[in-house]
């Protein structure tokens, strides 16, 4: 996935729409944890192991898909709004996870 590129196709999308006075990081934050909430409403009441079988229904998946790509479409218009560079704090974010949660019995990445 080029995420440069989709993000482009992104701003094309709201630009032919006259969305972007709407897409504020306050806007698009918002938007994305909607779309959040949606993805979870799909699982709400079901237990553990209804939710692991949940994408074998076709109808089902395809529900869950279209959130999942809501969320991930938010979150790179938000991204792009605020010129965070996805690769670099994703690489940054896991660094700093294995410091604060290193695994049973590993060296410190701080060394």
């Amino acid at each position: 996935m080029d995420l440069p590129t989709l993000q482009q196709t992104l701003r094309d999308f709201a630009a032919a729409r006259h969305w972007q006075p709407f897409h504020t990081p306050k806007n698009l934050s918002t938007a994305l944890l909607v779309e959040a909430a949606e993805l979870a409403e799909i699982f709400q009441w079901m237990r553990a192991e209804e939710s692991q079988a949940a994408p074998l229904n076709p109808a089902t998946k395809e529900r869950i898909a279209d959130e999942v790509a809501d969320v991930l479409l938010y979150l790179l218009q938000l991204a792009d709004q605020c010129a965070i560079d996805i690769p670099t704090a994703v690489a940054n974010k896991l660094v700093k996870n294995a410091v604060k949660h290193p695994a049973p019995g590993a060296a410190s990445p701080r060394g």
